[in-house]
């Protein structure tokens, strides 16, 4: 079993940024990856990227990349999403989940899941 809880989130205008944090508990995550998913209102939850836990590889999606980041801190057992120069479309519940090995863009691959956080941009 893993527990994920997110923070972070928050309501900001846009051009801000904030770092959304993931805490993991419950088993040893080396060989586990954590996906970053978001749901915007009245969207189907979609991938953002994810991290490997051992190699600390990341990925994210094309439309996010130079303005999101993923990292992990091990020592405090912390996945984390930069996300800079926010904008009103990235407004939504934001979701970290957890599954063995590597990532997936897939939602029902993850059997582990945050309750998630809330990020709203105004403009």
């Amino acid at each position: 079993q893993v527990q994920l809880v997110e923070s972070g989130g928050g309501l900001v205008q846009a051009g801000a940024s904030l770092r959304l944090s993931c805490a993991a508990s419950g088993r040893t995550l080396a060989n586990y990856a954590i996906g970053w998913f978001r749901q915007a209102p009245g969207k189907e939850r979609e991938f953002v990227g994810g991290i490997r836990w051992s190699s600390a590889a990341t990925s994210l999606i094309d439309s996010l990349k130079g303005r999101f980041t993923i990292s992990r801190d091990s020592a405090e057992r912390t996945v984390y999403l930069q996300m800079n120069a926010l904008n009103p479309e990235d407004t939504a519940v934001y979701y970290c989940a957890a599954r063995l090995l590597v990532f997936t863009s897939r939602q029902s691959d993850y059997p582990y899941w945050g309750q998630g956080t809330q990020v709203a941009v105004s403009s």
